[in-house]
């Protein structure tokens, strides 16, 4: 079955670009188009769609107000956000809005189709380390950054679960986890998963957006303690 794919950016030539790429793939299929968020919303009442690549920057609603409402739904899309430059406030607000990632509009065809793929298959796409640079940058602006964890959720994780929740938002693969904690790599996966699921959250980059929120991961880098 196809990956339903919507293309969302005020510049048609872009769109056109992206389609052209996207339908020469057996495996993806361009079902809608929008020039900015508003029309996006609009085009997912009357779509089913699997993955929407979001611009930012564009008239009437940006992408990460549209990012939002849309995450906000039940069974939403997964939303890539394009973006022109990777250490870019509007690409961190749509990671906060609940976005699988970003990437930059100038990535090769090869890599955004396998970013395509990733995220519908449930993967982040955007790398921790890549997520990192980003929140070292505007963590600031985060009402919590640098305090003591404040999600109650947290409390909820074993001891084990929250040191890997800690390696995972410092950037570190599961490869990288499994050889630190001198775990297999499967049980790793596992403990990835449960906090997933108890943390209610999509994939690593949220685990890296709240490590940074609650105090967990302060800008830098360093765990807090």
């Amino acid at each position: 079955m196809s990956i339903r794919v919507m293309l969302v950016d005020d510049q048609v030539l872009l769109r056109t670009g992206f389609r052209m790429v996207l339908a020469a793939q057996p495996d993806m299929e361009v079902v809608a188009e929008a020039g900015d968020g508003a029309e996006a919303i609009e085009n997912l009442r009357a779509t089913a769609v699997d993955v929407v690549l979001m611009d930012v920057r564009m008239p009437r609603m940006d992408g990460v107000e549209a990012t939002r409402r849309i995450c906000e739904a039940p069974d939403a899309p997964k939303v890539l956000i394009l973006t022109t430059f990777d250490l870019d406030e509007y690409a961190f607000s749509g990671l906060k809005a609940g976005a699988s990632g970003f990437m930059l509009k100038d990535v090769p065809p090869g890599e955004l189709l396998a970013a395509i793929r990733s995220v519908h298959s449930g993967d982040a796409v955007v790398a921790p380390s890549t997520t990192r640079r980003l929140l070292d940058r505007f963590s600031p602006m985060l009402p919590s950054a640098g305090g003591e964890p404040k999600h109650k959720e947290i409390e909820r994780l074993t001891e084990r679960e929250r040191e890997v929740m800690l390696l995972v938002a410092q950037g570190l693969s599961n490869g990288e986890i499994a050889a630190r904690l001198v775990l297999s790599e499967a049980t790793v996966k596992t403990h990835v998963g449960r906090i997933l699921t108890k943390l209610n959250l999509r994939d690593r980059v949220q685990v890296v957006v709240l490590a940074y929120e609650t105090g967990l991961v302060r800008a830098g880098g360093s765990g807090a303690h």
